[in-house]
């Protein structure tokens, strides 16, 4: 069909012209676009939506979905058995599964070997000096490095801390085996009934010790084991850092002044529980007299000689491929120094004595000693366990991988579990060897299976070599590794610049396990943490929010200038739960920075109505002024001419007029606040105290004539305001908003004229 010719025309004219407007549009696009970037490119936020309570939210905008699937079938569902979760079962209890399969050879294996032999190198001298820490003989430190280290390669979960003996879980052990087979119950009596001192039966203590050490690991492990099943992995949350620093740096305390009497040569008693640290440092230097010159002389020389090692170390750490193993020169040095000159027999220097050639078989744990070390256990399970998981934690996010907190507590507790049957003790990781074994290269575990074969080698091959081993020297390398412990006194200045409270919690932590020993002591820290949570709660700090003009943000008004309080509503905010512990500090806070209390207006609503009986004239337009002063209430009854006009904290009030002794509110109705909204953004949860608290002050409120309203309240609360059964009587959904803004709103749309709504809408 064809057009005329003058419609064809003007079709053309009509497309040049949609092609000349579309270039046009084009244009102003690009100029649109020039101007966004030469402007500040901001993020608007703009939207336009009626006033919410959280009936209408309810009704209109949220439903709750349907569970259709019952109890039993949630049941069901949970215990059946297939492929995929038998896998991830088995995954996750032996994580090893997860990466062995993929293990880059090439890659990784000659780091892990280098890590393996230097962790191993490092081991075998902590493994027979941690054991003095424990009261058992070294040997049993060096299967407390075997075994341990073994099981943890497939059931841990951090490729990279060490596992094994650990100075602060090797003195709680001899603290318990010293308190349950002390030297009193071994005396021998002399014979003949000369005058000689009693004597010690050495073999049947160190015996029983040795079977109080295994009990007590075999209990440790159960108890992280079904801590571990129950998913307790939770626990280290009340463990905080400096709870756990303070008392580590106590536990150093505590080995140090343990360790004189070896550097010294001194012979003494070994001392546990409350005050031990004193008792043990007034007799060693009550003693000191008959100190050992040739031990002390060589003691000194290893520490020398180790501190310059490790402080070579230091220095030179990014030059050194690997550290120098400065614990095993130590060793190999001393005892070739012992045993070539004879330094038992000539200069009576202790020495380590005999270490058994070969494993001990299995045997049960002596179950008579488990009454007396329940209480003993579940403390070495948490310190443990706490030690574990912060290192991990620590290497973990170092190198971009997770720990499973329940997996390692199960892991520790067949470790221990386990391992009692072979004649360990409570083993926990190492912060010197996990350094050591991370900075040497290792990536994975088979560090951790390389190190304890380097133990297994001295133990059945050449462990008759270290015999001549002087003590000295094993409290020299105890000494020199706690360097790092005493280090953490450095926290006390940060945490005085940083936060007061964790600096109290890191001092009782301290001071309690110094004094009191490290099992009261960690139970006194802990204690103490816990309150520091409840204080906090106690003293949280509540403000009165006002609006920012433009922005919808509400802020404290007494910290921010811009932040204006719109005449007749106080939005308050508590930065805290609502509880019973409290709940009325919570109401108390709410009348006290609000500035309304219902008694108060009660009061000056009696006084109003008398003296309105007393004028003879009920219709008179009275002001009532309300004076506080020193925590008293007067009343006055004011005519119509007497009024004083007062702008607290509104747009142009001067705040610095208020009075030091008094404060004169004048009220017309007779209260100028008409409305209250409590800002519940920091409120996590609501218990049945709290709801009640919250609902009685709210009814006194009522009585009053002022209305109050709750804002920003989560669902989660919402959820347990329904089961406590909150909103029944007067109390209905319709009070709750889901912002502080949706409430002010609300709170000012019957009357337009007390503020500026039109700012609000904007």
């Amino acid at each position: 069909m064809s057009l005329p010719v003058d419609m064809e025309q003007d079709g053309a004219v009509a497309r040049e012209d949609g092609a000349v407007a579309r270039e046009d549009e084009a244009v102003a696009r690009e100029d649109g676009a020039v101007a966004r970037e030469d402007a500040d490119p901001t993020l608007m936020y703009r939207i336009e939506r009626p006033v919410y309570n959280e009936t209408s939210i309810r009704s209109q905008l949220l439903s709750r979905k349907t569970n259709s699937t019952t109890f039993k079938e949630r049941l069901a569902n949970h215990f059946r058995c297939s492929s995929a979760k038998a896998k991830a079962v088995a995954l996750s209890s032996m994580p090893i599964l997860t990466w062995l399969p993929s293990y880059p050879v090439k890659q990784y294996l000659f780091s892990d070997v280098v890590s393996g032999l230097s962790t191993g190198i490092v081991q075998l001298p902590q493994g027979l000096a941690y054991a003095m820490l424990a009261a058992v003989p070294p040997v049993y430190g060096l299967y407390s490095s075997f075994y341990p280290v073994l099981l943890y390669t497939f059931f841990g979960t951090s490729r990279h801390i060490s596992v094994g003996t650990f100075a602060v879980i090797s003195l709680m052990i001899g603290g318990v085996a010293v308190r349950e087979a002390p030297d009193s119950m071994f005396q021998l009596l002399p014979v003949n009934g000369s005058n000689m001192s009693a004597i010690v039966d050495t073999d049947a203590r160190d015996a029983r010790r040795v079977q109080v050490a295994v009990m007590l690991t075999t209990l440790v492990g159960i108890i992280q084991f079904v801590f571990g099943l129950l998913r307790f992995g939770f626990v280290a949350i009340y463990l905080t850092e400096p709870l756990v620093r303070g008392f580590t740096t106590a536990a150093a305390v505590h080995v140090f002044i343990s360790q004189i009497k070896y550097l010294l040569g001194v012979k003494t008693q070994r001392f546990s529980g409350p005050l031990s640290v004193i008792y043990s440092a007034k007799a060693v230097f009550t003693d000191i007299t008959s100190t050992n010159v040739a031990t002390l002389l060589l003691g000194l020389a290893c520490v020398i000689v180790l501190y310059s090692i490790k402080d070579m170390n230091d220095r030179f750490k990014k030059k050194l491929p690997i550290p120098i193993p400065g614990e095993i020169i130590i060793v190999i040095v001393s005892t070739g120094v012992s045993y070539g000159l004879s330094l038992s027999a000539d200069y009576q220097v202790d020495i380590v004595g005999n270490i058994p050639t070969g494993l001990l078989p299995p045997a049960a744990p002596d179950f008579s000693l488990l009454p007396n070390l329940i209480t003993d256990s579940f403390a070495l399970a948490i310190v443990g366990f706490s030690m574990d998981i912060s290192l991990a934690k620590t290497f973990a996010l170092k190198h971009g991988y997770s720990v499973d907190g329940n997996q390692e507590l199960i892991a520790l507790g067949l470790c221990n579990f386990i391992s009692s049957f072979f004649q360990t003790f409570v083993v926990s990781c190492s912060m010197s060897r996990s350094l050591v074994q991370e900075s040497t290269g290792g990536k994975t575990q088979i560090a951790g299976l390389l190190a304890s074969l380097v133990v297994l080698l001295v133990v059945v091959a050449i462990g008759f070599v270290f015999q001549p081993l002087p003590q000295t020297a094993l409290a020299a390398i105890i000494m020199v590794n706690l360097l790092g412990m005493f280090k953490q006194f450095r926290d006390i200045p940060n945490l005085w610049r940083t936060t007061k409270i964790e600096l109290v919690i890191w001092l009782v932590a301290f001071v309690a396990s110094v004094l009191l020993g490290l099992d009261f002591g960690l139970l006194v820290a802990i204690v103490f943490a816990i309150l520091t949570v409840i204080y906090r709660t106690q003293s949280s700090k509540s403000a009165v929010l006002g609006y920012v003009p433009g922005t919808g943000l509400y802020c404290d008004v007494d910290e921010y200038e811009e932040a204006v309080e719109y005449e007749g509503i106080k939005i308050f905010h508590l930065n805290a739960s609502i509880y019973f512990a409290n709940s009325d500090l919570y109401v108390n806070s709410l009348k006290e920075k609000t500035g309304v209390s219902p008694e108060n207006l009660q009061a000056a609503r009696k006084a109003r109505k008398k003296q309105e009986k007393a004028n003879g004239n009920h219709n008179a337009d009275l002001t009532i002024c309300v004076k506080y002063k020193n925590q008293e209430v007067s009343h006055e009854a004011l005519s119509d001419n007497h009024l004083l006009e007062e702008h607290r904290n509104g747009p142009s009030g001067d705040r610095s007029a208020e009075s030091n002794t008094e404060e004169v509110v004048h009220l017309k109705s007779p209260s100028t606040v008409h409305s209250i909204v409590l800002d519940w953004t920091p409120v996590s949860f609501v218990d049945s105290v709290g709801a009640k608290a919250i609902k009685q002050v709210i009814k006194q409120y009522a009585e009053v004539d002022v209305q109050v309203v709750i804002a920003a309240c989560s669902r989660v609360v919402l959820a347990d305001l329904d089961t406590l059964q909150f909103f029944t009587g007067d109390m209905t959904t319709d009070m709750v908003f889901p912002t502080v803004h949706d409430a002010v709103l609300h709170c000012t749309s019957p009357r337009p004229t007390a503020a500026p709504a039109n700012e609000l809408a904007r």
